[in-house]
């Protein structure tokens, strides 16, 4: 009977401690893997360039970002909008258009037949070009003149949007004036058809001369900016041939939608260290059943922070002294506390 249990216990240890090497096994190859991703990712980054900062829509200006390359989106905020100060139109948008179109002589050449045709036209057309200039002879110079107008400020999350980004920024939508706000000279002139103004007196057949003008807007709608960071403001990077240095896009984009060459973070990072730790501590406790130091979890604890965080800290240490100095601290505390267990049993048993 006695030879029979103690075949069966011998039997079970072995089992136990089978089972605890694997598992401390297991821990030890995750974190491995684990880390390597890590350390190829940022050797990765470092060949692509300056990482970039995703801070989104919550990111905000902070020391040490001077200069970097970082991704912001959210709703652009209008803190001073643009305004036409000749007509008096506003717009919440990050920039003001004016059109301004002459009704003129235009010479159009089909099949090698010349005919002329009045039109709106948005430049002055030069009539003495034509193959037939008499009774074709336009104003010449527009007495208004197109123009842009862009925002006072502009705000994208917490940082400032710089004009040159913001002229970038993609879709026209149009606005139409509001004749009661025009002043008084002009409001004797002009009159509105549809969403624009004309000086015709019959507007369904204007004359020659006649000037027709409207506007056009950015519409608001949610942004992804890609772009350098100075101070508070978003700026272009320097560019380089066949990048402006800097990216708009419209909607939320991920980081990597917007720099597709820029390589794909590891991901479950650190839940793959718990685990890994949490692998490597249930093989210690395996392992310590059947000795002195059974049925201590803190012992367990200890061990498994050893060896993972060692294993760990040794592949950083080429690599990055900051990390390798983090996760040796981490396996000296583990020691710590795996020493200490030792010295409460041992004193326990005596």
């Amino acid at each position: 009977m006695t030879s029979t249990y103690k075949v069966k216990h011998g039997g079970m240890a072995w089992g136990t401690r089978l089972a605890g090497a694997v598992l401390l096994l297991a821990g030890l190859g995750l974190i491995a893997w684990n880390e390597r991703r890590v350390m190829d990712y940022a050797a990765a980054i470092q060949r692509h360039g300056a990482p970039v900062l995703d801070l989104g829509a919550a990111g905000r200006p902070a020391a040490g970002q001077y200069g970097s390359q970082t991704r912001v989106s959210g709703m652009p905020q209008i803190v001073d909008a643009p305004r036409d100060p000749e007509f008096n139109v506003r717009a919440d948008s990050p920039i003001l258009i004016r059109h301004v179109e002459m009704f003129q002589w235009r010479e159009i050449t089909v099949g090698g037949a010349t005919h002329y045709e009045l039109d709106w036209v948005d430049r002055p057309i030069d009539a003495s070009t034509f193959a037939r200039p008499a009774g074709h002879v336009n104003p010449g110079a527009f007495p208004i003149q197109g123009r842009q107008f862009e925002a006072g400020e502009v705000k994208l999350g917490n940082f400032r949007l710089s004009e040159k980004i913001l002229r970038a920024f993609p879709g026209r939508t149009t606005v139409a004036p509001d004749e009661k706000k025009l002043p008084a000279n002009l409001a004797a002139t002009f009159q509105r058809v549809d969403d624009a103004l004309v000086t015709s007196a019959k507007p369904t057949h204007p004359r020659l001369g006649d000037l027709r003008v409207s506007w056009e807007a950015v519409p608001l709608q949610s942004m992804t900016v890609l772009a350098r960071i100075d101070g508070d403001t978003l700026i272009p990077a320097p560019a380089k041939e066949g990048d402006a240095g800097f990216d708009v896009q419209v909607g939320e984009r991920s980081l990597l939608e917007v720099v597709p060459a820029l390589p794909e973070p590891p991901q479950a990072v650190l839940p793959l260290r718990i685990i890994a730790f949490v692998l490597s501590s249930a093989g210690a406790l395996l392992l310590a059943l059947t000795g002195r130091m059974r049925r201590d979890p803190l012992f367990a604890l200890g061990i498994g922070a050893v060896v993972v965080s060692a294993v760990a800290g040794v592949m950083w240490l080429a690599g990055d002294a900051m990390a390798a100095s983090v996760w040796l601290l981490f396996a000296v505390l583990g020691a710590g506390l795996a020493i200490w267990r030792v010295q409460q049993r041992t004193a326990q048993v005596h």
